[in-house]
C-alpha cells in the first residue's frame, strides 16, 4: 500500500473545500481577487513501474509523489512592488524500480533514494520593470535551465536534464529531489533572454538529513544560458564548478582522486511543426550536452523527440510523446569497468513512448513503455523493456 503523509491529507481536504465554494456572484468576485494574490496547486502522482524483460528483477513497483505549490503576489499582499514569493513542498514514498531495472540514468522521474517530506523550493523574486528579474532562495535549477517544454510528458529522467550535469557535484546539483541556495538573474527583451545563476554546489534542503547547507564549503555551480523563447525555443548554455571535483579514475601519489575542473555545455531547440489552432499541436525537441568527461561517468549525451497535444479530437488534454535519449560514457568510466571485469558499452540508450489523457475532471492516466539498450552501460545485458502507468490527481 502506498502511504500518504498525514499533513498532506489535511491539505487535500482543504483544497477540495476551496474548490467547492458556491457559485454566487460574491464568492466569484472574492475568489478572483484571491487568485491574483495567491496561486496554490496540489498534485498527487501514483506510478506503477515494472521491468518486464531484461531486468535484474522483473516485477512491479509502486511509488508516489505529492507536490504542493504556492506563489504569492507580494505587491498585492503587502505592497512590495514587483515582488513574489514561491514555496514548493514535495513528498515521496514507495519503491525503487530502477534497482530492479539496473540502468544508469533511471526510468522514473519521481523515484528518489530517500523517501521523505522536503521543502523543495522557497524563493523570493524581485522584478525590475518588465525585463529584469532577480531570484534568491532554494531553487530548482531545471525549472529554467536546460529545459525543453515539449519533453515534459516523458518519464525517463534524462528528458528532464542531461545526465552529464545531473551526475555532477558532491551530491548532485540543485534539482529534484533536493535543491540548494541560489541566486538567479534573468534579463529578457523582444523574445530573447539570458539568465545566470550561482548555486551552492552541495545540494540539501529542509527535510534532508543534513538540512540546508549555508557554508558553501564545497563551492558553487555557476551556470548561464542565452536564447530565444516564444513559439520556438532555442538555447545555448554553459556551466562550471568553482572548486575542483574528484577525477573518476586517476589518483595522486597518496592514492587520493586527482582534483579536476568540472565544466560543460549544452544546446537545445523546441520547435512547433503543426499548430492547427483547434485540433492539435505537434512539436519537435532536441538537446545535446557535453562535459569534461573526467569528473562524471558521462562525457555527454543527447535527447530527441516529438510531442503531440490534443491527440484525440475533442480531448484537449490528450497527448502523445515519443523520445530517444543516449548518455555517452566517458573513457575513464569505461576503463574502470574493464578493470573490474566488466564489458562496458560506449553509452546507454533508450526509446520511450507515452500517451496521456484526462479521463475525469481532475484525473489523468498515462501508460508508458521504455526500451533500454545496454542498460547499466553493460554490453552483456542486451536490452530491457519497462512498462508503467502514471495516475495524476490535480486539485
Amino acid at each position: 500500500m502506498i502511504k500518504r503523509n498525514h499533513c498532506t491529507g489535511m491539505l487535500c481536504t482543504l483544497m477540495v473545500a476551496l474548490l467547492d465554494i458556491s457559485n454566487s456572484t460574491q464568492a466569484k468576485a472574492a475568489n478572483a481577487t484571491a487568485a491574483r494574490i495567491w496561486d496554490v496547486g496540489l498534485t498527487y502522482k501514483i506510478d506503477v513501474m515494472a521491468p518486464v524483460a531484461g531486468g535484474l528483477r522483473n516485477k512491479p513497483y509502486g511509488l508516489d509523489n505529492v507536490d504542493l505549490v504556492g506563489t504569492a503576489d507580494l505587491d498585492r499582499l503587502a505592497g512590495w512592488t514587483g515582488a513574489s514569493a514561491h514555496i514548493h513542498l514535495l513528498n515521496n514514498n514507495g519503491g525503487s524500480p530502477n534497482d530492479a531495472a539496473g540502468t544508469l540514468q533511471g526510468i522514473d522521474n519521481i523515484e528518489v533514494s530517500s523517501q521523505r517530506l522536503r521543502l523543495f523550493e522557497a524563493w523570493l523574486n524581485q522584478q525590475f520593470g518588465d525585463n529584469v528579474g532577480l531570484r534568491l532562495g532554494l531553487y530548482d535549477l531545471n525549472s529554467e535551465f536546460y529545459s525543453a517544454p515539449s519533453a515534459g510528458l516523458l518519464l525517463a529522467p534524462p528528458f528532464g536534464i542531461g545526465s552529464e550535469i545531473a551526475a555532477t557535484g558532491p551530491n548532485g546539483p540543485s534539482i529534484f529531489p533536493s535543491t540548494a541556495l541560489a541566486v538567479r538573474l534573468r534579463v529578457e527583451a523582444h523574445g530573447y533572454y539570458t539568465h545566470f545563476a550561482v548555486v551552492n554546489a552541495a545540494a540539501g534542503t529542509v527535510g534532508d538529513a543534513g538540512g540546508v547547507d549555508v557554508s558553501f564549503n564545497s563551492g558553487a555551480l555557476v551556470i548561464g544560458e542565452v536564447g530565444h523563447e516564444g513559439d520556438v525555443k532555442i538555447s545555448l548554455g554553459a556551466w562550471a564548478y568553482t572548486r575542483r571535483q574528484d577525477d573518476v579514475r586517476q589518483l595522486d601519489p597518496n592514492g587520493e582522486p586527482l582534483r579536476r575542473r568540472a565544466f560543460g555545455g549544452y544546446l537545445l531547440a523546441d520547435i512547433p511543426i503543426l499548430n492547427s489552432g483547434s485540433s492539435g499541436y505537434v512539436s519537435l525537441f532536441g538537446r545535446a550536452g557535453w562535459s569534461d568527461g573526467r569528473t562524471t561517468p558521462y562525457s555527454g549525451g543527447w535527447q530527441l523527440g516529438i510531442s503531440v497535444r490534443e491527440l484525440i479530437v475533442g480531448h484537449p488534454d490528450s497527448a502523445l510523446s515519443l523520445g530517444i535519449h543516449e548518455g555517452r560514457l566517458s573513457s575513464a568510466y569505461r576503463a574502470n569497468e574493464r578493470d573490474a571485469g566488466g564489458s562496458p558499452a560506449k553509452s546507454e540508450r533508450a526509446i520511450e513512448l507515452t500517451v496521456s489523457d484526462r479521463v475525469a475532471s481532475r484525473l489523468t492516466l498515462q501508460p508508458d513503455i521504455q526500451w533500454i539498450f545496454d542498460p547499466g552501460g553493460d554490453r552483456r545485458r542486451g536490452s530491457l523493456v519497462v512498462m508503467g502507468l502514471r495516475t495524476t490527481l490535480s486539485l
